[in-house]
């Protein structure tokens, strides 16, 4: 099968050519100490793609994100420079600007293998625009980075659903390939979703109801999923759409997050595809401890926070005998201990299973590593929102951008 977009192996010569990679390194941040608390992204980013090319004698200039404009984890990337460094095993040197006079000097004088990481691109508000690529590729940020770079490579998989200048304009302006992560992303989520053996089960919770109402959609009209585990709010959502009265506070939640507008779309999904959609048939609350109760039982005065033993066995019965598992998304607040139980025990038979499994990122990556599991996935993926989207087959505007650039670059790739 032809491959959607040039990734880097299709540039043949970056030894002394100065390469600009974008990557998402945006990570979890404890407010009271500034520091990170997950260098997950940073480590997958820096052992492959960012090594690599200072490995082939590339000048590699780094630029990525962390938080958002009046966020507490909107902070400068000076630490990030240190643990791509360590994960590289070669020094980064971090400079506290973007696109400046100092910067380009800074890219003209490096030699060949030096990597540089400058400031967090969301400091500047080009950067906060979403327009179409075109449009991006005349801001400030990329007419001067295009002057000082030869190529780029674009590898911020976990921001592919965002059209921002830093992620889409430079197709237009440098020669483009993606990199090792976003390949590696795409051959795992298409073989998942698309080349898939059956029966294959795609497990969904977690609280972006919206989006995984969409993947859902997709996945079960392009005969792509045999079945849906439904879990976290998008199960209370189910239920909802099914008729059931969850409850004050479970259901004022899904109100809270203007999710209530999207109980018809549900219901007509349940009829349509009878069967294939699954919903708890037990849930569990905090009544002075972990209580389960029949969905039959309910409504409940108490907030609802995992799916119960009766579903995660019959869930777990479904995952045993899949061929193809994906895993996105918790089936309940896992962060805490007692509403741990559905995602764990369901994790934990996956593992065990000769299917092809993926984890979808986010949470469930967290949950994955903590219990030690990461090895027994085919793959953990480093996105969240963004492997939703994926599966939604969604227009992405950073793969849009790639298979542009791939028609754009075509034979000229080495002629730099």
């Amino acid at each position: 099968m032809e491959k959607r977009f040039f990734t880097i192996d299709d540039i043949k010569h970056v030894k002394s050519k100065v390469v600009l990679v974008r990557v998402d390194i945006n990570c979890p941040i404890d407010p009271a100490t500034g520091r990170i608390t997950d260098d997950e992204r940073i480590r997958l980013h820096s052992t492959a793609t960012i090594a690599e090319l200072a490995r082939k004698g590339a000048k590699v200039v780094v630029i990525a994100h962390q938080g958002r404009p009046g966020d507490i984890d909107f902070v400068s990337l000076r630490e990030h420079a240190k643990l791509v460094g360590k994960y590289a095993k070669s020094e980064v040197r971090f400079i506290d600007e973007l696109f400046s006079t100092r910067v380009a000097g800074e890219i003209k004088a490096m030699k060949d293998g030096e990597m540089l990481l400058l400031e967090n691109v969301r400091f500047y508000s080009e950067e906060l625009l979403e327009r179409p690529a075109d449009a991006l590729a005349k801001t400030n940020m990329v007419q001067a980075f295009s002057a000082v770079c030869d190529y780029f490579v674009n590898d911020a998989f976990a921001a592919i659903h965002r059209g921002q200048a830093s992620l889409v304009g430079f197709g237009e302006v440098l020669p483009t390939v993606a990199g090792r992560l976003i390949e590696r992303e795409g051959f795992a989520l298409d073989k998942a979703s698309q080349d898939g053996k059956k029966p294959a089960v795609f497990v969904m919770g977690g609280t972006k109801v919206d989006d995984s109402v969409k993947a859902i959609e997709h996945l079960l009209a392009g005969g792509k999923a045999d079945h849906v585990l439904a879990g976290g709010l998008l199960g209370n959502f189910f239920l909802m759409a099914k008729g059931c009265d969850i409850g004050y506070k479970s259901a004022e939640t899904i109100r809270g997050k203007g999710f209530e507008k999207l109980l018809p779309c549900g219901k007509e999904l349940l009829e349509k595809y009878k069967g294939r959609i699954e919903m708890p048939e037990d849930v569990a609350i905090m009544d002075g401890e972990r209580k389960d109760i029949p969905v039959s039982s309910l409504p409940t005065s108490h907030f609802i926070g995992d799916i119960g033993r009766k579903t995660i066995e019959r869930y777990c019965g479904l995952i045993r005998k899949a061929k193809t598992i994906v895993f996105n998304s918790p089936m309940g607040v896992y962060e805490r201990a007692e509403f741990r139980e559905g995602t764990e025990s369901m994790l934990k038979t996956a593992a065990e299973t000769d299917a092809y499994k993926v984890v979808g990122g986010g949470h469930t990556d967290d949950m994955v590593n903590r219990l030690g599991l990461s090895r027994k996935f085919d793959h953990v993926s480093s996105g969240g929102r963004a492997v939703l989207y994926y599966l939604a087959g969604k227009n992405l505007p950073v793969i849009e951008m790639l298979e542009r650039a791939k028609e754009r670059w075509k034979g000229k790739l080495d002629k730099v």
